[in-house]
Parts: C-alpha cells; structure tokens; sequence
C-alpha cells in the first residue's frame, strides 16, 4: 500500500512538473495572428507541457494539418492527433498550417529553449549556444527566468543571465535597460560587443546610453585581452615551427657549417613520409587511424634521415670548406627533390587529416580558443629540443660531433672517424627537418613547395640566434615569430616580412656573432 501511494504522488509530482499539450493550446500556436501564436507557443514551453518538443518539431517541418475540431499532425503515412497523441484520419477539408519567417524563428527558439531543461549538462550547453544565435523577444523572458531558476551549472548560469540581459536591453521600460547594461558589463562575448553598438545608435535616453557605453568600454577592455592572448599564441606557435625548421640547420650550418640550401625539401620528405603513413593506416588499419601520427613520427624522421645520408655520401662530402658550390650544389638537389615529389605524387597538394584527439581546442576566452594542433605542435618542438640537447651534450655520438666540428685534424689524431661523424651529424640534421615536415603537415597543406616557405625563415633563425648555439636558436625562433605576428597586425604581412628582415640586418651588422656567440680560444675554434 505504501509503494503505491508513492507511486501516485511521483506522478502527480510529475504531472505537474510537465503537462501535457491541451488542444486548445495546440490551436492556440497553430492558427491566428502571429503574436498570438508566439504568445502561446512562450507560454507552453515556459510550462514544459510534455509533447512540445515533437509538436514543434513536425511544425517547422510543416507536418501540422487544420480542422475544425482538431489539430493534425502527419508522421509518414499516420495521422494523429496534436494534443492527444491516439489515431486519427485526415480529411480532405484539412488546411496546412502557415508560418513566416518570425514564428519559424520563434519555434527554433522554442525548440531549443526546451533543452534547457535536459537533465544532461551538454544539452542545456547546446541549447544556449543555439539561443545565442536566435533573434529572441520580450515574450521568452519568463522561458528564460525558469531556466535561470533551474540551472545548477555557474557558468551556465552566468551565460543565461547575459542572454536575458540582451533581451531585455530592447525593453521600452528604462529601469530594464539600465540593469541589462549593468549586467551586460560583465560580459565577454564579442556577439554583445555588436549588440551594445547596435543599442547606442538607437538609445535616446542620455543615461542608459552612458551605461551602455561603459559596459561597452569594459567589454572591449576584456576582449583586447583575448586578442593579445591570441596573438602571442599564434607568435609562440609561429615560432615552435621555426624551432622545429632551424634545428635541423642548426647542426648542418651551424656545427657543419654546410649551406643546405636543399633542407627544406627534407622537411617535404619528412611530411610526405606521414602522408603515405596516414594512408597505409586508412587501408589496412582504419580501427586505429586516430594513432597514425605515432607511427608517421619515427617514418618522418627516418625517411629524411635516409635521404640526408644518401645526400651527404654521395655529393656534399666532396664539398666541405667550399660554402659557394655547396649552396649551388644543394639548390640543385632542392629542384631534384621537388620535382621527384611532383612525378611521384603530382603537383597538387595532397590531404592530411588531425587524428582525432588533435581537431578541435580549448576555449580559454570567448574570443580566444587554442587548437589543440597547435599546442601540440609547441610541446613536441620543446621535446625533439630538449633531446638534441641531450644528444649532443651527454651522448658518445654528441661527444664525437662538437669534437670533429671544433677540430676536425686534432678528432682525426685521437682516432675519430670523421667521415663515419659527418654522415651521422648530416642524417640527424636532416631527420629533424623530417620531424618538422611531420609537424607541419597537420595545420598546413603538404605539397612540393612545403619547405620553400619556411628556409629563409630558418637561416635567419640560426644567424640571429649565433652559429652552433641551440639556446640562441630557441630565443631567436620564438623570438621571430612573436615578432612577425606583431607587425603583421600592424604592417600587413608582406611589410612585416620586409622589416624583420631589414632588423636582422642591422642587428648582424652591430653583432656579427648572434645573440650567443661560440666561445673558443681562437677564431678556428
């Protein structure tokens, strides 16, 4: 006895919780003047009247028919009735129900504002974002109170509070619209930015256009935080590539000392290389493509790798002390390269999509969202830094490369096997450039010109940075891309292109050793 008088109650509890559509109501939403039907579909989703949602739906698929008695609804080939949901014939006296543009757009609102009352915390976050994009009126306004006095979520909360302030900035009451400027003062959306404007133009009244400015300078003030934010994320991820780019050089020019003019192509390798590994996983492991990429890391590097010691066996080792014909010498291999790549795989770009885990990002403000590429792409030029610094300062291979390009005769003597160096330390240089391609091909299109795009950038990075200085690279590469992501917001960015390089050239001019210059007893040092 006891179970079932609660039983009872939870239904009545619920059944006064949602009500079910009545057939007036449904008549009401269906037919007559347009504000009457904007009147009554507010009044029933501000009730959450159980049946609604489908009711609306078949509305903006003008699956609602009208009789005299009843309201239709057609679902394929059954007919029942709105309010009651049982069985029903159509006749042929049934009329179509008729919607403008104004109560289509109100039952999208209507629509999405009943997810606002979803148990599940990512619906109601869709139905705000859906709101937000609704021109809403003054009849939501109850709609929206129950919700904000439902809502558990904070930032839900706070997101339904500017939605009902920006509805009700348009109130012909003056008390309203000075609260809504209150309230909208606090935002961070840069769709209220153009509301704000929008109101001042049309405010009359001298003290609500005061408060509206205010929170439009406040607004402003916020937003600028965001584009800061954003521009020095973008410089920062600007500049990881070039670190990425300038390492490999910084061992081939830098420790070397060979002008490779030929290493961006190994970059397009390295980014080739993923590609052919992206498409081996779509054809024969489509289960787990979303890992492809830590497959296509090792291949990048490898197959660049290859190529460099294939380049430096057969010509470059014939060219060491004679910077004029290597730099001849590697353009050439460059137009070798591109134009193998363009007879393999044709001269248009070819696609590379982000694994899963890396499309999307991280919504830091409203106006400042952080892709997740990117950051990876910031995190693994930090850590193939930190492992050429390990390689170079605490391995034998490390030993054997600053011993051979600091004194190559006294390395000879003490039994080195400098050629055996020269290869390894060309192959290293190379397969970073890999590396890079491989980074590059998951936010830039991959094809034959991949490399020409960032080759100039990189020499100017191991210049500015001091030759064979790994720390000099890192400052000079993030230091360069903060830089021409300044000046392009203010120059454009071709001049921005022209002034960091005319910067560059005075700075050499004032300090021909870089930012760090190679220490050592003598200039042959």
């Amino acid at each position: 006895m006891l179970s079932r008088i609660l039983l009872l109650c939870l239904g009545l509890l619920l059944g006064a919780q949602a009500q079910a559509l009545t057939p007036a109501q449904a008549r009401a939403i269906a037919a007559g003047e347009t504000d009457e039907r904007i009147a009554a579909l507010n009044a029933a989703a501000a009730a959450a009247d159980a049946g609604l949602a489908d009711f609306v739906q078949a509305m903006l698929i003008d699956a609602v028919k009208l009789t005299p008695e009843q309201v239709l609804v057609i679902d394929g080939t059954s007919v029942k009735d709105a309010a009651t949901g049982q069985a029903a014939t159509l006749p042929e006296m049934a009329e179509d129900v008729v919607n403008n543009n104004r109560m289509r757009g109100a039952l999208q609102a209507a629509l999405a504002a009943l997810k606002l009352f979803s148990p599940d915390i990512a619906a109601r976050r869709e139905a705000v974002d859906e709101l937000i994009k609704q021109t809403l009126d003054e009849t939501q306004l109850p709609l929206l109170d129950k919700a904000l006095a439902s809502e558990t979520d904070p930032k839900l909360k706070d997101s339904l509070g500017l939605l009902r302030a920006a509805l009700v900035i348009t109130s012909p009451d003056k008390a309203k619209r000075l609260a809504a400027a209150q309230a909208l003062s606090e935002a961070s959306d840069p769709a209220v930015k153009s509301l704000l404007i929008e109101r001042i133009a049309a405010e009359s009244d001298p003290e609500v256009k005061s408060a509206m400015n205010q929170a439009l300078s406040a607004l402003e003030r916020r937003l600028a935080w965001g584009e800061r934010l954003g521009l020095a994320f973008t410089g920062i991820s600007l500049g990881s590539i070039l670190l990425l780019v300038a390492l490999g050089l910084a061992i081939t020019y830098g420790l070397m000392g060979v002008i490779n003019m030929a290493h961006g192509e190994l970059m397009m390798v390295g980014a080739y290389a993923t590609y052919l590994v992206q498409n081996a996983f779509r054809a024969w492991l489509p289960a787990g493509f979303d890992y492809y990429i830590l497959l296509a890391i090792p291949a990048s590097f490898l197959a660049a790798a290859l190529v460099g010691a294939v380049l430096e066996r057969s010509i470059i080792r014939w060219l060491y002390g004679r910077p004029l014909e290597t730099l001849l010498a590697t353009w050439g291999i460059s137009l070798v390269l591109m134009q193998t790549v363009r007879s393999l795989f044709g001269a248009q770009n070819v696609p590379v999509e982000n694994p899963s885990w890396l499309s999307g990002g991280v919504a830091v403000m409203s106006n400042l969202t952080l892709p997740f590429n990117r950051i990876a792409i910031i995190a693994f030029a930090f850590l193939v830094l930190g492992g050429v610094a390990l390689m170079i300062a605490k391995t034998r291979l490390g030993l054997f490369v600053r011993g051979v390009t600091q004194n190559r005769r006294m390395a000879a003597c003490m039994g080195v096997n400098t050629a055996r160096i020269d290869t390894y330390a060309f192959s290293l240089g190379a397969g970073i450039a890999g590396l890079a391609g491989c980074a590059l091909s998951q936010v830039g299109n991959v094809g034959p010109d991949l490399g020409q795009s960032y080759i100039v950038d990189s020499f100017l990075v191991v210049v500015l940075g001091g030759v064979g200085q790994l720390a000099g690279t890192v400052i000079a590469a993030l230091g360069l891309g903060v830089l021409n992501k300044l000046l392009e917001g203010v120059a454009g960015a071709v001049l921005a292109k022209i002034m960091v390089l005319v910067f560059i050239v005075v700075f050499i001019q004032k300090r021909p050793q870089g930012l760090f210059a190679m220490k050592g007893r003598s200039a042959e040092a």
